[in-house]
């Protein structure tokens, strides 16, 4: 759970930066955060989230 929400957190912060920046609109930022959030209530999430903590561990390896 605690690499769920760092993602998260890592996440919102790139999101955050690519609106200010303009690089990003506000409505392309919804439907991201949109698809993000049903996403998670398929069943994809459970693989994600597996590929994920993977990815995770490998980095912390190297």
């Amino acid at each position: 759970m605690a690499i769920t929400v760092s993602l998260v957190a890592l996440f919102g912060l790139v999101l955050f930066f690519l609106l200010r920046s303009r690089t990003l609109g506000a409505g392309a930022a919804f439907i991201a955060a949109g698809f993000g959030f049903f996403l998670a209530s398929t069943g994809a999430a459970k693989p994600i989230n597996t590929l994920a903590a993977s990815l995770i561990e490998t980095v912390q390896n190297l």
